[in-house]
């Protein structure tokens, strides 16, 4: 008895289990052992935006496991499977976190970038940034993360080109940074892990963009600097649109064709506003399913570009928007059971051959021979970095949320929690249902969680942001 009450006392601890480490076959996210097609459910995971990138305080979205446990479990009500993480310091431990996330059927898209000078390409003159030790940090962000059964790939880029001009000199830069972070992979991980281009959804240069990084050079459908995955941001359905005038039946006519897997990174225009995210039905429907890998709706929390789904306080309280249960009720139209058994083709595809008349405008990139590797990166490739953090998934002993969250109707979210999976589990709208609300004042309340200590001021800078606004940064630079 005594043993059973020293156990109570320590808390549930939840032993380690991992989601499925998912695989690429042909244009499909493919579960290996379901054998079935992968639907992205997302969403943008940026706290703070790029200031919740802070390496002299030894902060990012991943570092905070209380963060990350609150969120997770607001995430898992709304429905979420996948997560995007924008900036992300590698000298951190992200174990917690990403543990988290696992246990809650989520998994992580890293984008290996920052906004920090050193740490991403100039796309207007990127051979001035390709170097050696920006190419050394992308590969200490595979090593902080390979080992997460929930990673589900890396993106080499996040709207780097957003017009001919800077379509004229970064491609072949990207496809070199994709190629040299998957010949880092494959010598130091222990499994295949996606490597891919994020593409802001201008339409002048969203095709040669997908065919300079899908094709195969000299044909070799090995390839290594061939993405194995190609997003794009993109804002085109705005209000109650539809299929036709939104011009998603131009995008799934475009990607019809495609060998690789082709998904929203982001998604969600806020005019007019609130949103009614009408689009999911066409996301998840017949129409795209075939073609599209899902979604990831822009952001969960709000920031000044009022795309939020949830308001973050100083204090780490939280006040959920009407976004929020606008999208969960889109979401609860759906029956996720079907959408996420669709068996996978099986079909191999051939990409195209990588040739000049692939690329249709004029002043895109057609050359497809691509930058060395910088001095000292063959070296990291074959021995790897001497400077790297290993994760690995730990041990949960608490999933139960600490800080206090509001529903849009003031009302107190009580008994707030992450509910872990089982293994080889994603989540699913409806696998949470969520605290039961009190409308009482919090504070007074017997059941509502306490409050954490202030957090400090929240910054709403934003790094990641629609193609419209992204191209008008102050210091002349898109950011890889």
């Amino acid at each position: 008895m005594l043993y059973r009450a020293a156990l109570a006392a320590l808390g549930a601890a939840t032993s380690v289990v991992a989601v499925t480490p998912l695989e690429v076959h042909g244009s499909q996210f493919v579960n290996p052992k379901t054998g079935a097609a992968f639907q992205i459910v997302g969403a943008a995971y940026q706290i703070g935006g790029s200031a919740g990138y802070d390496p002299s305080h030894n902060k990012d979205p991943l570092s905070d496991g209380d963060v990350c446990r609150r969120d997770a479990a607001l995430m898992q009500i709304l429905g979420v499977n996948t997560i995007r993480v924008y900036n992300l310091d590698p000298s951190l431990n992200h174990d917690e976190c990403a543990s988290i996330f696992n246990k809650a059927g989520m998994y992580m898209l890293i984008d290996v970038n920052s906004p920090l000078v050193g740490e991403s390409l100039n796309s207007a003159e990127p051979w001035t940034s390709y170097y050696a030790a920006y190419v050394e940090r992308t590969f200490a962000i595979v090593e902080n993360f390979k080992n997460y059964p929930n990673l589900l790939g890396f993106f080499s880029g996040n709207e780097v080109i957003d017009a001919v001009k800077t379509g004229a000199h970064a491609p072949p830069y990207i496809r070199a940074v994709t190629r040299d972070l998957k010949n880092y992979i494959k010598k130091h991980a222990d499994r295949e892990i996606p490597v891919g281009y994020s593409a802001a959804d201008v339409r002048e240069v969203l095709e040669d963009s997908w065919n300079y990084f899908q094709c195969a050079i000299d044909g070799d459908v090995n390839d290594m600097s061939r993405a194995d995955m190609f997003a794009l941001n993109s804002y085109s359905w705005c209000g109650d649109s539809n299929f036709h005038d939104s011009s998603y039946d131009e995008l799934a006519a475009l990607f019809k064709s495609t060998s690789v897997p082709v998904f929203y990174s982001e998604f969600g225009c806020n005019t007019p506003s609130p949103r009614v995210f009408t689009e999911i039905a066409s996301i998840y429907g017949s129409n795209m399913t075939s073609i599209f890998s899902g979604g990831v709706v822009y952001e969960f929390a709000q920031e000044e570009n009022n795309y939020g789904l949830a308001k973050i306080n100083a204090d780490g309280s939280v006040e959920l928007l009407s976004d929020f249960r606008t999208l969960q009720n889109q979401y609860a139209k759906l029956d996720f059971k079907t959408v996420q058994n669709v068996k996978a083709l099986g079909t191999p595809i051939t990409p195209p051959k990588c040739t000049p008349s692939l690329i249709k405008e004029d002043g895109f990139n057609n050359n497809f021979t691509l930058p060395v590797p910088p001095p000292g990166v063959q070296k990291m490739i074959d021995n790897g970095i001497s400077k790297k953090v290993n994760g690995k998934l730990v041990d949960v002993s608490d999933w139960n949320v600490k800080q206090i969250v509001k529903d849009i109707d003031g009302s107190a979210l009580n008994n707030l929690a992450v509910k872990p999976l089982s293994d080889d589990s994603a989540n699913t709208p409806g696998h949470n249902g969520g605290g039961g609300s009190n409308s009482d004042n919090p504070e007074e309340s017997d059941s509502a969680a306490p409050r954490l200590a202030p957090l400090g001021s929240i910054s709403a800078a934003v790094f990641a942001i629609p193609a419209v606004v992204a191209t008008s940064f102050a210091i002349g630079l898109t950011l890889l």
